[in-house]
């Protein structure tokens, strides 16, 4: 028994330094992004541009706007878990932390290298995050309920969606270019990798590897 309860108490500590090293790691790459100035990923423009506007830091605005979208699953009827609650705080935290401590880049020879590291970074701080199953982030919560509420696909819901927050985070004034392109392009094989290098094996005799999850199951920490 003391054994079965050590391995559990061991596997909850890894699930719980994946869940927040992985946030962290989110922030700081979204902090990286906006340092290179080539583009911020979908909801990065969002909050850049909510920023440019109100006169707040990006971290904060990433906490409110995370804030506001976890009331949306009240009427879609959504479930938070601690890696839900977790996410509106500690990603914005983060982000101004990296920001306070990371200078502004010039020059494509900075920029490029800067954005790269940001992309790369985001798809290990995804791996982690996702390997903890402590819950999905607000804005993916936000979109699963969509899914289920609408019966339209995970992917037709998370285009609607983030094009609709690239569009407006774009006219306040948010960062869009030709990072935000490859950030499209590059998140999801990046984030598959690091979601099977992260995999935590889950209890019991058989394990189920993250590439069979389902898409609600394998979706990023936004």
């Amino acid at each position: 028994m003391s054994d079965i309860t050590s391995r559990s108490g061991s596997r909850l500590a890894r699930r719980l330094t994946h869940l927040y090293v992985g946030l962290a790691l989110y922030g700081a790459s979204s902090a990286l992004l906006v340092r290179a100035g080539l583009g911020l990923e979908p909801w990065g423009v969002l909050h850049q541009g909510l920023a440019e506007r109100t006169g707040i830091s990006i971290g904060v605005v990433s906490i409110i706007v995370g804030a506001v979208v976890l009331l949306l699953w009240i009427p879609i009827r959504q479930r938070p878990g601690l890696g839900t609650v977790s996410n509106v705080f500690a990603v914005g935290i983060a982000m101004d932390g990296t920001l306070a401590l990371v200078p502004d880049v010039h020059g494509l020879g900075s920029q490029i290298p800067v954005m790269a590291a940001g992309i790369v970074l985001n798809g290990v701080a995804t791996g982690l995050y996702i390997s903890a199953r402590f819950g999905p982030g607000p804005r993916d919560g936000l979109m699963t309920g969509l899914n289920r509420l609408t019966g339209r696909s995970i992917r037709l819901v998370r285009t609607a969606i983030e094009v609709a927050v690239v569009v407006t985070g774009f006219l306040l004034g948010g960062s869009l270019g030709v990072g935000t392109v490859l950030y499209a392009l590059a998140i999801g094989p990046l984030a598959q990798f690091f979601l099977r290098f992260f995999d935590l094996p889950a209890p019991g005799p058989r394990t189920v590897p993250v590439a069979g999850r389902t898409p609600r199951e394998a979706i990023l920490p936004r």
